[in-house]
């Protein structure tokens, strides 16, 4: 059990390239959290904005969606542009073209405008400003084990890392509402803007690596990004059967780090059938290694978690 004293604490799931199994952890920690020997029922989050897929198999009610507004975007009002062209010379990124049927205006190009604004402030009659936009929808949907906060940045959009920060933020207010003793973030690949916004404020990151020579490269990469902040850090290692020279290798890093190992995964065709039904494999398949050797993970993250809670 959790402890449910102090702080929410945050945990959050990470993994330094795609594939290596986060998000199905992630949902069966979820699932697994509401059983009655933990009785948690977190908060999640699934901060991966740019391709979130956690509602995939949290079957999730979705509620309804809130506009994420960004960055500004420069836009010429045509009936007061002159064509003096002052502003073309200033924009860097080749933005600002001639009207194609006037040829005495020109026209921004909301592809390549960067929204440095430089056009704004050279243009003589005032005749551009910077207009914000919209770049996606967050959402507070209802899944049968708790609340989910998740996002979806619209296609070529920016700010994936603010909009993590604004998912984030909801649901830390959302679990101090409720007061529940944790939230659960199914963090993004890679070592980005995203994942950095992901990791702010963490109590505790778990890395899911695998048996490879792109795992164990990534797995310093994301490693290196949580010692630079500070977030500690554990590790697990998903299909460890398949390649033990990979997991001797990981071990030695592990060792090296001193980054504690909290169990392996192996390789097990009833991840990808419960995948295929849309829901966790520790409730399709309870008893499968794999369901096994994850709830034995989920439990000495609880009791790190509460060894977070004993240091603060």
């Amino acid at each position: 059990m959790l402890n449910s004293i102090g702080k929410t604490k945050q945990l959050v799931m990470l993994s330094g390239k795609g594939g290596t199994g986060k998000t199905s952890l992630s949902a069966a920690f979820a699932q697994l959290s509401h059983l009655p020997e933990y009785g948690i029922q977190p908060v999640f989050v699934d901060a991966d904005v740019d391709a979130a897929n956690l509602s995939l198999v949290l079957n999730p009610v979705l509620g309804s969606p809130q506009e994420f507004w960004g960055g500004s975007l420069a836009r010429i009002n045509p009936n007061l542009c002159t064509g003096c062209g002052a502003c073309v010379p200033v924009c860097r990124y080749d933005a600002v073209l001639p009207d194609k049927d006037e040829k005495s205006v020109y026209w921004i190009d909301p592809v390549a405008c960067d929204g440095c604004a430089a056009c704004v402030y050279v243009c003589p009659e005032q005749a551009i400003q910077m207009v914000q936009q919209q770049e996606g929808n967050w959402f507070q949907s209802t899944t049968p084990y708790g609340t989910l906060f998740h996002a979806e940045l619209f296609p070529g959009r920016e700010n994936s890392g603010k909009l993590v920060t604004l998912v984030k933020q909801q649901a830390r207010l959302w679990a101090e509402d409720i007061k529940t003793p944790l939230i659960l973030l199914d963090g993004p690949p890679g070592i980005g803007c995203p994942v950095i916004a992901a990791c702010a404020g963490a109590d505790l990151a778990l890395i899911v690596t695998e048996p490879s020579l792109a795992g164990l490269h990534d797995l310093k990469r994301v490693l290196g990004t949580l010692n630079h902040f500070r977030v500690p850090s554990m590790l697990c290692i998903n299909k460890a059967d398949i390649y033990p020279e990979g997991v001797q290798q990981i071990k030695a890093f592990a060792a090296e780090q001193e980054l504690k190992i909290l169990g392996e995964i192996p390789f097990d065709e009833k991840i990808p059938q419960a995948m295929l039904q849309g829901v966790s494999v520790t409730e399709c398949y309870p008893d499968s290694p794999a369901s096994l050797s994850i709830r034995k993970i989920w439990g000495q993250l609880i009791q790190q978690l509460n060894g977070c809670e004993e240091a603060s």
